[in-house]
């Protein structure tokens, strides 16, 4: 009898142990079957889902949006958009990956996504974008806006001569002011102009804005490019192609200023 009493009392260790993993398997099935209920029992709501994966700073598009039934409960706070021109050009402020719900949290409107989280300027590949001053006279009575194209007029006097040319035509305005006048909607009476340029169209805009004075004519919308239209220019398709402007270069390159 005594081995057998051992034996008993050998086992019952591990049958303790089994009875206690059985509660917890049982315990673990009713705590999800639970949230299954709660879930099923909250009312269903159509709300925008992402497509593919939102990287911050660029502006989303329609295509990269979609409307997704998902249970939410009634009191849970309204941070979820029904509607899919509500997020469309929104600005992501953190990586929305592809099925997740976008919240009010993690978007928001153009020039209102301030700082290192604002959205891209729209500045075609070979290009930079430059800022110019303006002002009623100098940019046509503040008629300016954005997406307007510019031609630029440059007026030398030197050795009592007075010339004046126009140097470039169809600069693209991306912004008119600076960034906190665009995020409240006022552009009246801004005192710059952003536009998209080659660097070497900047160094010679850069050398005018020092040595001369410079005007700037709107063209007609009629004369616009398309979007997309700007291509890298064969003669400065890179930052690095510019080489920096002398007085002998630009009085080669524009003679009849000088």
């Amino acid at each position: 009898m005594r081995p057998l009493l051992a034996g008993l009392t050998f086992r019952r260790p591990f049958t303790i142990l089994g009875i206690l993993l059985a509660l917890i398997v049982i315990a673990a099935f009713v705590l999800v079957a639970l949230n299954a209920q709660n879930a099923s029992s909250s009312p269903l709501m159509t709300v925008v889902v992402a497509t593919r994966d939102l990287q911050p700073r660029l502006p989303i598009d329609s295509a990269s949006l979609e409307l997704k039934a998902i249970p939410v409960p009634a009191n849970y706070p309204k941070v979820f958009f029904t509607r899919l021109q509500d997020v469309e050009g929104m600005i992501p402020l953190v990586t929305i990956p592809s099925g997740q719900t976008i919240t009010a949290n993690d978007v928001a409107k153009p020039n209102q996504a301030l700082g290192s989280q604002s959205e891209y300027l729209p500045i075609p590949t070979g290009y930079v974008a430059l800022t110019i001053p303006t002002s009623e006279q100098q940019g046509v009575a503040d008629y300016i806006q954005k997406d307007d194209y510019i031609s630029v007029i440059a007026t030398v006097s030197t050795a009592g001569k007075v010339a004046s040319k126009t140097i470039f035509t169809n600069l693209h305005v991306i912004r008119v002011g600076t960034q906190g006048n665009a995020a409240g909607g006022n552009s009246s009476a801004a005192s710059s102009l952003t536009v998209v340029v080659t660097e070497c169209q900047a160094e010679v805009i850069t050398w005018f804005l020092t040595y001369a004075s410079m005007k700037y004519a709107l063209e007609s919308f009629h004369d616009y490019l398309a979007p997309g239209a700007q291509t890298p220019d064969p003669g400065c398709p890179t930052v690095t192609a510019a080489k920096g402007v002398t007085l002998q270069i630009m009085q080669a390159a524009y003679p009849t200023l000088f």
